[in-house]
């Protein structure tokens, strides 16, 4: 039975793997779409710190008011809820996505046609990184929630 589900399973995502391909070879881009991809992920990371840094500096600071700490003892005691084991795994995988990202903006733009196919991953690439961007500032705000909870 369980075969049989990975069966289907697999000839599913073939069948949408041939369907993505020949999408994006018959969609027509540009070298425009390119810029249009990088320019509304770049927003997309720009309003997540504009939204998240202010909100999170609050609540460190709320934090530190809580503890009564100095502000050497604040950037000693504040620092594991900017740098830990997961957030840099967030920042590997986000490091990962933007080399993908720039590695193929650099080979399409030393193409004379624009390559819909490396638009698709670029997208996805992006998105990729967002989410991510995302997911660490969750996880960050939840780390320094539950502490000031205490």
């Amino acid at each position: 039975m369980r075969a049989g589900v990975w069966l289907v399973t697999g000839l599913l995502l073939m069948q949408w793997g041939a369907a993505a391909g020949a999408l994006a070879q018959a969609a027509p881009c540009s070298k425009g779409d390119f810029e249009v991809v990088v320019d509304e992920a770049a927003a997309s990371l720009r309003n997540l710190t504009r939204q998240n840094t202010p909100q999170f500096q609050a609540k460190l600071r709320q934090l530190k008011d809580k503890r009564a700490w100095s502000n050497d003892q604040f950037m000693k005691e504040a620092e594991p809820f900017v740098r830990d084991d997961a957030i840099a795994g967030f920042d590997q995988k986000s490091e990962e996505f933007l080399g993908r990202i720039m590695s193929g903006g650099q080979s399409q733009s030393a193409s004379a046609k624009p390559d819909c196919a490396l638009l698709l991953e670029l997208r996805d690439s992006m998105k990729a990184l967002v989410d991510t961007q995302r997911t660490k500032w969750a996880y960050m705000f939840d780390k320094l929630d539950k502490e000031l909870a205490k």
